[in-house]
């Protein structure tokens, strides 16, 4: 079958690992394992960094990378795969796709049946696989970890990337006034057009906010900090400035700041992510669709640095 795969590693250049080609049909392993037919997958810089080692030791390869998908059931049965796998060998209690089992960029994927979430019908598939990793963290970060629900402003750093964009859209969608940085004027027009009050970084805010979500990391977690209202909730889940930041703990105990880490988020909040967008009520932002043959574009692109949303490869074409 096709596809996209890992065949070495370098961290100085990672796209110099990547193979567009033949594998094997996935194996089953025992369990209530089933396949998925995919239909559409998207990139995310989990990929890009699987290439760079983190995460992927090179004892795992080739692999196959990928965690989002969407697709067909042996049933015939409209699915996105979930793609967080129990995994008591590492220490967060878990793996995605792509890190110990074979990711979702081929024209089929193992996964366990537990993995499976039916995809609604008003949902097409290519709105599906933007959802299981940047949207679904976004909505963790927002509605889990920072409560959202108790805040009625929020913080957006980084504009452009795929969790980032997401967390602005589910913010607005939410009702919340959200801020969004970006170093670049054009992807803070693009986040203007999503809703947000779209600022440089550093600038200072009209009012300080309830949740911020961090994902760029060294470069703007003091204006992170110095933006957030007393108890206020700091989710990080990236750090793609550097993940060595200085902290002033002062700030932390005075305004008594929850700083807080976020990881990928359950399948109840992936079915509630694909409710939401059944409803109308959001829609995934696509910045580019590449046909699956032309999958090495698709990462040329994501590692650009210009990407406004979701990398999407079409499996079909």
């Amino acid at each position: 079958m096709r596809a996209v795969y890992a065949n070495q590693i370098d961290q100085d250049n990672p796209l110099s690992c990547l193979t567009v080609g033949e594998r094997p049909e996935p194996d089953l392993p025992a369990g209530g394992w089933t396949t998925v037919d995919v239909r559409f997958s998207a990139l995310n810089h989990h990929d890009l960094w699987s290439l760079r080692g983190v995460g992927l030791p090179a004892d795992r390869l080739p692999m196959i990378l990928g965690c989002d998908a969407a697709g067909v059931a042996p049933d015939g049965t409209e699915v996105v795969v979930y793609p967080v796998v129990d995994d008591p060998a590492d220490p967060r209690g878990f793996s995605l796709l792509s890190e110990r089992h074979q990711g979702t960029l081929a024209d089929r994927v193992a996964v366990p049946q537990a993995c499976l979430v039916p995809k609604p019908a008003e949902v097409s598939f290519a709105d599906a696989a933007c959802l299981p990793t940047a949207w679904l963290t976004a909505y963790h970060m927002l509605v889990s970890r920072g409560r959202v629900a108790d805040a009625d402003a929020v913080l957006v750093q980084g504009a452009g990337g795929g969790v980032a964009t997401a967390a602005i859209v589910l913010g607005v969608a939410l009702g919340k006034r959200v801020y969004a940085t970006s170093r670049v004027a054009g992807k803070r027009e693009r986040a203007a057009e999503l809703g947000a009050m779209a600022v440089e970084p550093g600038a200072r805010l009209p009012e300080r906010v309830g949740v911020v979500i961090e994902t760029v990391g060294a470069a703007t977690l003091d204006h992170s900090l110095k933006c957030a209202a007393p108890g206020a909730r700091i989710v990080v889940s990236g750090s793609t400035s550097g993940h060595l930041a200085t902290i002033d703990l002062r700030r932390v105990f005075a305004m008594r700041l929850e700083l807080l880490g976020a990881s990928m988020g359950s399948r109840d909040e992936l079915a509630a992510l694909l409710r939401l967008c059944a409803e109308g009520r959001i829609r995934p932002v696509v910045d580019s669709v590449f046909p699956f043959g032309d999958a090495r574009s698709a990462f040329e692109r994501l590692s650009s640095g210009e990407v406004f949303g979701k990398v999407l490869l079409d499996h079909t074409r």
